[in-house]
């Protein structure tokens, strides 16, 4: 399944990272794009919201052809003031990649389209897929169970076969990937790319306090739960930032789902600031490092699986 013409050829190692909510910043875009995978970051995290073009004004001056592209996602849900401002600032700067969330929106596609970018939406189940593509989305994020973030509850040999029944566009898979193993299992199920977010959280441009990445490297599946309280809506958790917060994972109680609003988020406002997302892959990740050198184990690690298989094969 070939990728657009603007990321083939770009890319050291086929994984775009997800764009992580307060984490992602320039500093760890630039670091993905440099060392050739996709780096990307929410424009929630640009506050002001007049802070988001100075951002794309600093990656369209740093970032080359020789690295890889970059990618801003955009939360598309009537909550979300600032959408249409967000939205005309990449139209502006031609923002290669735009990765839309929590809504399908075809004047969002087709402003992207307007200059020639390319627009991924991303999904829990085959009948979001289905409406994201009939609504003009041109690639697809498939995030499976185990996740960090909103994931969804699907096995990714589920949710990648049925969307691939149907769809030969571009596709991105989520879901506790962090070695190169995991990244060519992501390609033998028929994905493109790995979609790969918690693992950048211990790296030493991501915009995480200490505590929060020491948790990571220090965190394996079983220290993950899964629950609605925080946002409103499912996603995976540091069961021990829970217990920080005086929580007990094992009773959490149900959140009501429609009081999920982002209109705070534009402020940076966290109501749990200090529950820590995460996704079941984190056992790979053992150190703080800088984010060139996991790409370089991650490039290292997918050849190498590659090579077995065919030795083996």
């Amino acid at each position: 399944m070939p990728l657009p013409p603007g990321l083939q050829g770009r890319l050291s190692v086929p994984v775009m990272a997800a764009p992580m909510f307060l984490i992602s910043q320039p500093d760890l875009v630039i670091a993905q794009c440099r060392a050739g995978i996709i780096g990307t970051f929410p424009a929630l995290n640009a506050r002001p919201s007049h802070v988001l073009e100075d951002w794309l004004k600093r990656l369209r001056a740093e970032l080359t052809e020789q690295d890889g592209p970059f990618a801003v996602n955009l939360i598309v849900h009537k909550t979300n003031a600032r959408l249409a401002e967000d939205l005309a600032l990449c139209v502006k700067y031609q923002v290669p990649v735009v990765i839309t969330s929590l809504g399908a929106q075809p004047e969002v596609f087709e402003a992207v389209h307007g200059y020639g970018g390319t627009v991924f939406h991303d999904v829990i189940d085959n009948e979001f897929a289905v409406k994201a593509v009939e609504k003009g989305a041109d690639g697809l994020v498939a995030v499976a169970a185990g996740a960090g973030g909103h994931a969804g509850t699907l096995s990714p040999f589920a949710l990648v076969q049925e969307i691939r029944a149907w769809f030969d566009g571009p596709l991105a898979l989520s879901g506790a990937i962090a070695n190169g193993r995991s990244i060519a299992a992501a390609r033998a199920l028929g994905a493109d790319l790995a979609y790969i977010g918690s693992a950048f959280i211990a790296t030493e441009e991501a915009d995480a306090v200490s505590d929060y990445k020491a948790m990571i490297a220090a965190g394996s599946a079983s220290h993950i739960i899964y629950s609605n309280l925080f946002t409103g809506i499912h996603g995976n958790y540091l069961k021990p930032s829970i217990i920080a917060a005086g929580l007990d994972p094992a009773n959490l109680p149900v959140s009501d789902p429609s009081k999920m609003n982002f209109a705070d988020l534009s402020d940076g406002k966290k109501a749990w600031r200090d529950i820590w997302g995460s996704g079941q892959g984190i056992g790979a990740v053992r150190e703080v490092v800088p984010a060139a050198r996991l790409i370089e184990r991650l490039r290292s690690e997918y050849a190498e699986a590659l090579e077995r298989l065919r030795r083996e094969g």
